[in-house]
């Protein structure tokens, strides 16, 4: 009897469990949406991806700048670093050691991504680029209108094409059908680099790989040649020894098939003393680069920050230009203008205020020396430095 009763209830609680797992699975089914309609998939497949839009539902660090740049072992990550470092020292801080304006080097890799990251990232502000590159993505519209989207703060130096060979490759048309890194894939070095190939005819077996990498391929033979493009002396090239056999391989400039696009260019041996002999040269190609910012609109707080670090980065602009600083500062002319880009605004107004010219300065430079003593010529460029930083207090006097 006992067992007749367990027995029972038993089948009672299956039955009220089948009950309950069967209203659940009712509910499941009554709230599953319904298919999606023909015209609903089209909106949602990969080909039909919308233009990228700024993530600005985030808050972004409102006191930092986010600079994007190339891989650490090229020259424009070393030119934001160069920004990030000097920008930090010389202003006042917080109660609690805070600072007005930082400025953060964002790892990219030279090419489509850092525009994209500028386009897209609610932290990323600027960014530096190839001039050609970008003005491809405007023309192409590859991510829609950018126009209005995208803005420079002022040009910068030209990145050379750096063709590093193996010693039995004399020639860039012997690299015919041989395998070539032309870098990362979307990098300016792979974009470009394909470009040159096929313009001045020569078919290669292209490879994407990293610059430690391509190194690395070139020593065991892997690869015939891997090219990098970056404003020289590149100090990544300080691994490559001439005992290793690896030589910068010529790449001739042709007016009729590159001069629209292309500058050219010599390395020296004062760039390269590890690798081109004395009195020797290499002939190259290069290009146009630039700092872009991101359009953020007029008064709202990234306009703001971004106006700031113009206006300290201009204003200090000369500290960059010792040999402290990478030689390519001093190929940088804040004026020069940059054809089809309109100006971030506080950077094209910096620049008016500016062109009362030489006069000005020197008179502004008087008043700043009226409160201090006469300073010895070896004091006089930290004096300079003093007065830089008294003009950024003081910008009406």
């Amino acid at each position: 009897m006992r067992v007749c009763g367990t027995m029972r209830a038993g089948l009672f609680i299956a039955l009220i469990a089948a009950a309950w797992l069967g209203g659940q699975v009712q509910n499941c089914l009554a709230q599953k949406p319904p298919p999606a309609s023909p015209s609903d998939s089209t909106k949602a497949s990969p080909r039909k991806e919308a233009i990228p839009r700024k993530q600005t539902g985030r808050s972004a660090d409102p006191y930092t700048v986010g600079f994007v740049t190339g891989t650490p072992q090229c020259t424009e990550f070393a030119i934001a670093q160069d920004i990030a470092t000097t920008l930090a020292t010389g202003q006042e801080t917080g109660p609690h050691g805070e600072v007005a304006l930082r400025v953060l080097p964002i790892v990219g890799n030279g090419g489509i991504r850092n525009v994209l990251d500028v386009l897209t990232l609610a932290g990323a502000d600027v960014a530096i680029a190839p001039v050609v590159l970008v003005d491809r993505l405007r023309e192409t519209r590859t991510f829609g209108d950018i126009s209005d989207r995208l803005t420079y703060i002022a040009p910068l130096h030209i990145e050379e094409f750096h063709l590093l060979a193996r010693p039995e490759i004399g020639s860039l048309t012997e690299l015919a059908e041989k395998r070539v890194n032309l870098g990362e894939d979307g990098s300016a070095s792979a974009i470009l680099g394909r470009e040159v190939f096929n313009r001045l005819g020569v078919k290669i077996s292209e490879s994407n790989l990293g610059p430690e990498a391509a190194l690395d391929g070139l020593r065991k033979g892997a690869l015939s040649a891997a090219l990098l493009v970056s404003g020289k002396p590149v100090s990544f090239l300080t691994q490559v020894s001439q005992l290793d056999g690896i030589r910068l391989l010529p790449i001739p400039y042709s007016k009729e098939l590159l001069q629209q696009d292309y500058l050219p260019s010599t390395l020296r041996h004062q760039d390269y003393p590890n690798i081109i002999t004395a009195e020797a040269s290499v002939d190259t190609v290069a290009i146009k680069s630039a700092l872009f910012a991101y359009n953020w609109p007029i008064g709202s707080e990234r306009y703001r920050l971004l106006d700031l670090f113009v206006q300290t980065l201009f204003t200090r602009f000369p500290e960059f230009l010792g040999d402290a600083h990478h030689p390519k500062w001093r190929e940088v002319n804040l004026a020069a203008l940059l054809p089809g880009w309109r100006r971030f605004r506080p950077a094209e107004r910096w620049l008016q205020q500016q062109s009362g010219g030489e006069a000005a300065l020197r008179k502004a430079f008087g008043r700043f020396l009226e409160g201090k003593p006469t300073a010895n010529p070896p004091d006089r460029e930290e004096l300079f430095q003093d007065f830089l930083r008294w003009r950024e207090r003081n910008p009406a006097k």
